[in-house]
């Protein structure tokens, strides 16, 4: 008799304890109705310890009317960043609860918050790194992309965003994430100029684009080749576990990617770079001459030849690489950007001869030659600069540095035609 008064009492005890969260979750969502959403959070978050013991159907509407009271807050401006991210938390949870009970009582309406949600924290994270917040802003990429894995380019940009935070743990946690999906990021991206603000606007599929081209809307239609970014992707673990000293890691990492994306010739370029970083010179240009057996004619293969030989401070190789992408594709903006970049690199050396030279007569001529040679990079770097703005009239970066150039060379007209342009 004993035994069944225990059982009893516990059977009490759970009922009062459901009666409470109940309790609690009403009271939460009827200050939320009037427009109380803090007092509302407040409730929710007493409650909270209870919640562990509620029903999954019970934890869903906890976790929606949580969510909707935090949106509600951020929305306000109140402690935005916080509140967003746990709002994001909160609808996860909610998802994962309405999985476990089978229902999605809350499903529809919480996808329209998730995705309000969402955007706000991809906007929220561009501003943050604007500004070189760059923690804070991968912190909101990742929590964009818990919210909706589908979009995994919003996990590819965290990694790199923690990169730029120098958060290399988080990074590599990231990077393995998308390494062990085997993300490429290769995409195809249809572009056509707005005619209201000049801008490019993009597309989701070609027929789209026609469409919006021949309705008036649009002009000058272009189709853009984003390129793998595996390559990228395991050159970052491997720097990283090169950083932590796994060198023998990282070289096992690359060689299992490149087994397991055979096609993929950016993968190549990822191990040549790591061999030229721990000096194994040989093996480094054996793999370079692989990756230019394999495409010859890739222009975009042609383009990170040159970056890597301009990394391994290869200038000679690095020109001959850009020349022959541009050869290939002469409207490669980036190729004509660094051959200029090429060109203009080797002024710092001859400035710093110059400032060590004296009045006596034998510097002075040495000073004449060293300024022809100066200028003679100038020239030299014009046309790629020229071209540059031609391909992208809006690159702010490209026509400060040929109005530079332009000074430099004492070449008045063009300065002034430029910056009646700008």
């Amino acid at each position: 008799m004993k035994g069944k008064y225990v059982i009893l009492t516990s059977a009490l005890l759970v009922s009062v304890a459901s009666f409470a969260q109940k309790d609690e979750i009403k009271a939460a969502e009827k200050a939320f109705k009037k427009g109380q959403a803090q007092e509302a959070v407040g409730i929710l978050n007493g409650a909270e310890g209870l919640i562990a013991n509620a029903s999954d159907s019970e934890k869903a509407q906890y976790y929606y009317v949580k969510g909707n009271a935090l949106l509600e807050l951020a929305n306000k401006k109140v402690e935005e960043d916080k509140n967003l991210s746990l709002a994001a938390t909160s609808y996860i949870s909610l998802i994962e609860a309405e999985k476990a009970s089978g229902k999605a009582k809350y499903g529809a309406e919480a996808a329209k918050s998730i995705t309000t949600i969402k955007y706000k924290l991809i906007n929220n994270a561009i501003a943050d790194s604007k500004v070189d917040k760059h923690a804070a802003s991968a912190n909101k990429l990742y929590d964009a992309y818990l919210l909706d894995k589908k979009d995994t380019l919003n996990l590819y940009y965290a990694a790199s965003t923690y990169i730029n935070a120098k958060d290399y743990d988080n990074a590599l946690k990231l990077y393995t994430e998308l390494k062990d999906m085997n993300y490429s990021g290769k995409a195809t991206n249809y572009l056509a100029v707005n005619k209201i603000t000049s801008e490019n606007d993009l597309f989701a599929t070609v027929q789209e684009r026609d469409r919006m081209v021949k309705l008036g809307t649009h002009i000058d239609p272009t189709t853009e080749e984003i390129p793998s970014k595996r390559g990228e992707i395991y050159k970052n673990i491997a720097l990283i576990l090169v950083q932590n000293g796994k060198t023998a890691e990282a070289k096992e990492a690359i060689a299992a990617a490149r087994k397991s994306n055979p096609e993929d010739t950016s993968l190549i370029l990822t191990e040549a770079n790591l061999y030229l970083e721990t000096k194994d010179f040989d093996t480094y240009k054996k793999l370079i001459t692989e990756a230019l057996a394999a495409n010859p004619n890739d222009a975009d293969l042609l383009f990170n030849l040159g970056v890597v030989s301009s990394n391994a401070k290869n200038i000679a190789d690095a020109e001959k690489y850009y020349t022959k992408a541009l050869e290939i594709n002469p409207k490669y903006l980036n190729a004509y950007i660094n051959m200029a970049a090429l060109k203009l690199e080797k002024e710092g050396s001859i400035i710093a001869e110059m400032n060590k030279l004296t009045n006596s007569d034998k510097d002075m001529k040495r000073y004449d030659v060293l300024k022809k040679q100066r200028e003679d990079l100038f020239r030299a770097a014009i046309p790629y600069l020229q071209k540059s703005l031609e391909l992208e009239p809006k690159n702010t970066d490209v026509a400060k540095t040929l109005l530079g150039v332009y000074s430099a060379l004492e070449m008045t007209a063009e300065k002034k035609a430029l910056e009646a342009k700008m």
